[in-house]
């Protein structure tokens, strides 16, 4: 249903190869379960090279995708994204937001909460940082 390429974004992305209806749970977002401080401490080393690795399960855990990781840590940010995340138990799921047209970049919003942030590059001229 997805691959891996090239992106106009950033780096890497996660695209469309058929058709994929709203509300369809598309992949879910692998990697290492690590406690909140440990998180903290990697993500200083991710950021300088520009990357978001982490993502938070609750207040307590992080799923670390440079660990164990799969296809899901190269979705890219979007101010205005296609799908959305949802987390059940300590699985994070990528879901379509809308139906997605074959060929088409999947992105959501990172909704990043951590000290450190990056530059968004959703669009040409986007001011957010992630």
């Amino acid at each position: 249903m997805i691959e891996k390429r090239r992106s106009r974004i950033q780096g890497w992305g996660v695209f469309a190869i058929q058709p994929i209806p709203k509300n369809t749970r598309i992949v879910h977002y692998a990697g290492e379960k690590i406690p909140n401080k440990e998180s903290l401490k990697r993500e200083v080393r991710y950021l300088k090279k520009g990357h978001i690795w982490c993502f938070k399960l609750n207040r307590l855990y992080v799923r670390d995708a440079a660990v164990g990781g799969n296809v899901a840590r190269y979705i890219n940010h979007s101010c205005a994204p296609n799908c959305y995340t949802r987390v059940v138990g300590d699985t994070i799921w990528i879901i379509a937001a809308r139906s997605i047209r074959k060929g088409e970049e999947l992105t959501y919003d990172y909704s990043t909460d951590g000290e450190g942030s990056i530059q968004c590059r959703c669009r040409p001229g986007c001011k957010t940082l992630i």
